[in-house]
């Protein structure tokens, strides 16, 4: 039988033993792009076959280690027979009464632990189901390009259309609201906004929150704030919250996560924020596709949002040299690269940004993400992760350097 078929697509052919069993995808597979990130490790590991040495600057997993006083808090969780049954859906009480603390320590932003916080596994989780509790096939979600990819997916999913909100250099990468045609922000359910920004590593200049929620409530739209890299910022820089903005709690809710503030990327802890309403509307989602966060893992975020933080400044430190080193070696082979203030990404012009990838891992076994994974605006950058040490940094420019760029 041909492999040819359907929309849905006769895919494949599996046999066990006489068995021969047909498989098809879903018609919404089609829709759906390979996930960016899963596509740059399978490149990587096709040069690592081949023993080149890889300096990893693609995807944004920290390298430093988990604070000892939150992996003692979950060893210590760990061995209480109490925590190994099914958790809370909406996190333990405890959790969220420590989230609602850290918000207000940290934004003076005051949460009702109660209604008003919900635990996730990390942001993505809360980001890629979102648009299943509001958008209905059809429904327009309002999406920054470049973005991360989970908001056009989530809302694929959802069967709902994707309208891309641009992030330009000259808009200091903000998307222009009054550039969203009427009709489609009429019909948009959502919109995520993200600041500081992956990939661009921009951030929100004062006044854009409050564009932002004025256009939301003439809208009817729900706002999703995406602040997960809120925390890694520099040079005396911090980073607001969108539930800051008086009028924000009316028309949304905030993500964040402790993967990037305290190297917990593998946990899979965090939280979303805010408006109730839409908090219920997502826990009702969750409630049917997952079991919570496990116990030992809440607790031990208990003991990173209500411990100290100088863990956090430290990497901050950590990141602030790598930066300086790569901003500086880019600068020097002749590109234009402004220093970042907040996230650990640099984001760097390159034209034909996929090709320029390419050639970075073959050439000189250097990984960067190609822009235009991140949408369709992103194509004439590539992003670098500063999550290696200074020395592979200064490594991957010497790199680059023999290169003819």
């Amino acid at each position: 039988m041909s492999e040819s078929g359907s929309v849905a697509g006769i895919v494949n052919y599996y046999t066990s033993g006489y068995q021969q069993v047909l498989l098809m995808y879903a018609s919404r597979m089609s829709s759906l792009p390979p996930y960016l990130f899963a596509r740059i490790d399978e490149m990587k590991a096709e040069q690592v076959k081949k023993g080149v040495d890889i300096i990893d600057l693609g995807v944004g997993d920290p390298d430093l280690a988990t604070p000892g006083h939150i992996v003692a808090a979950l060893c210590d969780a760990a061995k209480d027979p109490e925590n190994h049954h099914y958790p809370s859906y909406a996190g333990m009480q405890e959790y969220r009464d420590a989230v609602a603390g850290w918000y207000k320590k940290r934004f003076s932003v005051s949460l009702d632990a109660g209604r008003e916080v919900l635990a996730l596994m990390g942001s993505k989780d809360g980001i890629a189901h979102i648009a299943e509790a509001f958008v209905d096939p059809k429904d327009y979600v309002l999406a920054p390009s470049p973005g991360y990819p989970v908001y056009r997916t989530g809302t694929l999913f959802a069967e709902g259309r994707v309208h891309e909100m641009p992030l330009l250099q000259e808009n200091g990468f903000l998307p222009v609201l009054d550039d969203i045609p009427k009709k489609v922000a009429k019909s948009a359910k959502l919109m995520f906004i993200n600041y500081p920004n992956n990939p661009t590593a921009a951030i929100a200049p004062d006044g854009f929150y409050r564009e932002v929620v004025d256009f939301a409530q003439d809208n009817g739209i729900v706002v999703v704030s995406d602040n997960a890299y809120s925390e890694i910022a520099f040079d005396g820089y911090r980073a607001p919250s969108f539930l800051e903005t008086r009028g924000a709690m009316e028309v949304g809710i905030e993500m964040h996560s402790l993967s990037k503030t305290y190297n917990m990327t593998g946990w899979r802890i965090g939280m979303a924020v805010g408006n109730a309403e839409i908090l219920s509307g997502l826990g009702r989602v969750k409630t049917n596709v997952d079991s919570g966060v496990f116990n030992a893992v809440q607790k031990a975020a208990i003991a990173a949002l209500s411990g100290p933080q100088d863990c956090v400044a430290s990497a901050c430190a950590v990141y602030r040299e790598r930066r300086d080193v790569l901003v500086a070696g880019l600068r020097d082979l002749g590109f234009t690269v402004p220093v970042p203030k907040a996230t650990f990404y640099v984001w760097v012009p390159a034209s034909d940004c996929m090709a320029f990838a390419g050639r970075l891992l073959t050439e000189a076994g250097i990984v960067a993400t190609p822009g235009i994974g991140f949408g369709s605006a992103g194509e004439g950058y590539v992003r670098f992760a500063i999550t290696r040490p200074v020395a592979r940094i200064r490594e991957a420019i010497g790199r680059m350097r023999k290169m003819s760029l």
